[in-house]
């Protein structure tokens, strides 16, 4: 076992991620309750989170074969982080639905752009024994933000309720101070041909032709389960149809958040010793039983108990998929790679955000929830059954 050694460049993209997701997550709870007031639906609600991630979809390929092609991360880390930064004070502007559309499509566009390029250098900067605990602990960071940002906005929602648009400008603080920072990053050469060399927006496409059957594999598995894990604007918005104020919704949020937080670093650590897809295992099973309990409408003692759960579901599947990309793909390609997966992941995702509103809205929110706990213990066996190695066969290649 590698002996465990955090880079000062890791450390500045982890303080990067934190001050983002406090300015971002200062919004994502009260958003589902904002746009209620002003007159979304639940299926509308559902377009918005899918076109959301649509638009960092395509994107995230895009960017990260042409970050691979052209040897550099940072530039695409600081525009991204940028764009991200800047739709948070758009949304203060107006809020007719097509500007809420296109400032959230904005923030995902710069989500898209800085992803694959960030998460190879978080990849670079680790050995494939240790990969988990770097992805770990910059979803720790991350995640602090995410518990952090809530936490300001409850407590401006006290004194100020339901003024929106100046919680929008204060988010813009953070955001930027976070693109301040990229600014102390620096890029490492990666030696190797890539993959991918053809110019074109949608030419990283032809990587799952050049792609290993081993990833072919990962991201069929990982694919199928984005298809039935929706926003989890779908389980806030639970909370609320059950009765539940938007204070206790909020405070929910945070709760999860402090478990994710809290937890994904050992979990990383854990991942390394056990194997990445044990542990990820285990997480679809915790997220099975987060959404199957949640379709009973629990009550709220139970409802922390399940986001607790769905805190370790989360910590023990997020950075340990991305981990388990980067150990079995080559270095020089790893943000295609990752891009790959992740631009596919977010049609998906769409896909997910439009049935689970359609099942919401045609049936009731029991059947959303139910769907997507059935279609998470199907994944469970697609991974116990399948091939799939921790890490890359010929560590030559790497």
């Amino acid at each position: 076992m590698a002996k465990i050694k955090i880079s000062r460049t890791v450390w500045i993209l982890s303080i990067v991620s934190l001050l983002t997701d406090i300015a971002s997550e200062m919004l994502y709870p009260v958003m589902p309750v904002y746009l209620k007031s002003i007159g979304f639906s639940a299926l509308l609600i559902g377009i918005l989170e899918g076109f959301a991630e649509a638009s960092a979809g395509f994107s995230k390929g895009y960017f990260g074969n042409l970050s691979d092609r052209l040897n550099k991360r940072v530039v695409f880390v600081r525009a991204g982080y940028f764009l991200s930064a800047i739709s948070k004070p758009m949304l203060a502007a107006f809020t007719f639905p097509f500007w809420i559309f296109l400032s959230r499509g904005f923030d995902r566009l710069g989500k898209g752009i800085r992803t694959s390029a960030r998460d190879s250098i978080l990849s670079a900067e680790s050995a494939p024994e240790t990969k988990a605990k770097v992805f770990g602990l910059h979803r720790a960071m991350d995640t602090a933000g995410a518990m952090a940002g809530p936490v300001a906005a409850l407590v401006f929602l006290y004194f100020y309720p339901d003024s929106f648009a100046p919680l929008f400008l204060i988010a813009f603080v953070p955001g930027i101070s976070g693109v301040l920072l990229t600014y102390f990053l620096k890029d490492k050469s990666v030696e190797g041909p890539v993959s991918v060399s053809k110019k074109g927006f949608f030419s990283f496409l032809s990587y799952w032709k050049t792609s290993t059957n081993e990833y072919k594999r990962l991201v069929i598995g990982l694919l199928f389960f984005t298809l039935i894990n929706s926003s989890d604007v779908f389980l806030l918005l639970l909370i609320k149809h059950i009765g539940y104020s938007n204070t206790e919704v909020i405070m929910v949020y945070i709760f999860y958040n402090f478990v994710y937080a809290a937890v994904s670093y050992p979990v990383g650590i854990l991942a390394d010793k056990l194997g990445l897809k044990n542990v990820f295992t285990v997480g679809l099973i915790l997220f099975a039983v987060v959404y199957g309990g949640m379709a009973f409408e629990p009550s709220l003692p139970v409802i922390i108990i399940l986001f607790a759960i769905y805190g370790i579901y989360a910590a023990s599947t997020e950075s340990v998929s991305k981990a388990w990309i980067s150990n079995i793909v080559n270095k020089q390609d790893t943000a295609t790679a990752i891009g790959f997966y992740t631009s596919l992941g977010s049609l998906f995702t769409l896909l997910a955000s439009v049935i689970a509103g359609f099942l919401w809205s045609t049936f009731n929110p029991s059947v959303t929830f139910m769907v997507s706990a059935g279609g998470a213990v199907l994944c469970v066996l697609y991974f116990r059954m399948g091939r799939i190695d921790n890490v890359q066969k010929d560590s030559k290649l790497r």
